[in-house]
């Protein structure tokens, strides 16, 4: 089985906020226009996040699928509605523990098509200090600097 796989939104600004530490794969319950707006390109993660309620089930917060155009009125979804995610008891155990007991989040980091399918990946996360966040600006700079450099000779 070939992995195809399509990237339709990315959340670059989770690497900057947070150090992510474990990734997981997902599925997202969808409605039809919520699938059919995905597949234009129609959806924004920047600030959404996961909750995981009790340890029992893991849910989309705030992630923002434009409304389909051609559902019309009545068959469109609401943009801004909570998703559930379609995870094993074991991965939603394994989130729910370290959100509770280790103080850590998880965000989303991109949402992608495998095999026809929408998927999520989302990531086990801890928060940066601001300092943190200076050094990764810095590393950054300097390999942008060290790559000129090197573009010149």
């Amino acid at each position: 089985m070939t992995d195809d796989i399509k990237i339709i939104a990315s959340n670059r600004k989770a690497g900057f906020e947070y150090t992510l530490l474990e990734r997981f794969e997902a599925g997202i319950s969808l409605q039809g226009s919520e699938i059919k707006s995905i597949r234009a390109g129609q959806i924004s993660i920047q600030e959404a996040y996961i909750d995981v309620a009790n340890g029992q089930e893991a849910w989309l917060l705030e992630a923002h699928i434009a409304p389909y155009e051609q559902a019309g009125k009545y068959f469109n979804h609401e943009p801004l509605r909570k998703r559930r995610l379609l995870l094993h008891k074991k991965e939603i155990r394994e989130l729910w523990n370290n959100v509770r007991i280790k103080g850590m989040t998880i965000v989303p980091i991109k949402v992608y098509f495998k095999d026809g399918r929408a998927k999520i990946e989302i990531a086990l996360a801890k928060g940066k200090k601001a300092y943190d966040k200076r050094a990764t600006i810095a590393k950054r700079d300097e390999a942008r600097d060290k790559e000129r450099a090197m573009r010149v000779r």
